[in-house]
């Protein structure tokens, strides 16, 4: 069964972005079947660890062997500085050379202005690709206001959740395209979700 790794890298404990995560991977549980999920939040890493690059460290070692051993990554980051934050750059580091050599990638960024809206392509894109990635399929930036937070669940507002949850149906069919032997599985359509949420 190929496994599946949310890693998020916002500093924040009320992230946006780990919402954004966490919503793609429902629907992946949801909508397609066949995979095994798991999270890194980078932020409960410990930081001196983290910092100091002891990759032999317990905590550090287990976070790297997830990544090892996951077939596909969803990555996800808010945009800090016209760029991804500098805790997931302290993450990825981390990572041999050839640290996502055969895996798929969906990345994925969170910001307040449209004007960050190029970040994947220009920022973390080509740290992916240089890290191996197989394939790193088409990202979605995400608006801080099209997650709607209140008493209930976390929400996104529809526009965004249809964007968001139609690369995840392209990330889906990339891994599906890795793996041979999974059959392929007729998603459930982003509007039908949208409409019965």
């Amino acid at each position: 069964m190929p496994k599946l790794l949310a890693l998020t890298g916002s500093p924040s404990a009320h992230s946006r972005t780990a919402v954004v995560a966490d919503h793609a991977l429902r629907h992946l549980t949801r909508s397609h079947s066949g995979f095994e999920t798991a999270r890194l939040a980078v932020r409960e890493l410990p930081a001196a660890d983290l910092l100091a690059a002891r990759r032999g460290e317990p905590e550090i070692r287990r976070a790297l062997e997830a990544v090892a051993e996951a077939d596909g990554l969803i990555i996800a980051t808010p945009v800090y500085k016209a760029s991804y934050t500098g805790l997931l750059k302290a993450f990825l580091d981390l990572l041999p050379q050839d640290g996502l050599v055969g895996k798929t990638v969906l990345p994925l960024a969170t910001g307040g202005s449209l004007a960050h809206v190029l970040t994947i392509d220009y920022a973390l894109r080509p740290v992916l690709a240089a890290l191996g990635a197989r394939h790193v399929t088409a990202g979605r930036f995400v608006l801080d206001s099209s997650v709607e937070r209140g008493s209930g669940p976390d929400r996104l507002r529809p526009e965004a959740e249809i964007d968001l949850l139609q690369a995840v149906d392209e990330f889906a069919d990339a891994l599906r395209a890795a793996n041979p032997l999974l059959a392929p599985v007729a998603p459930t359509p982003a509007t039908a979700l949208t409409a019965a949420s």
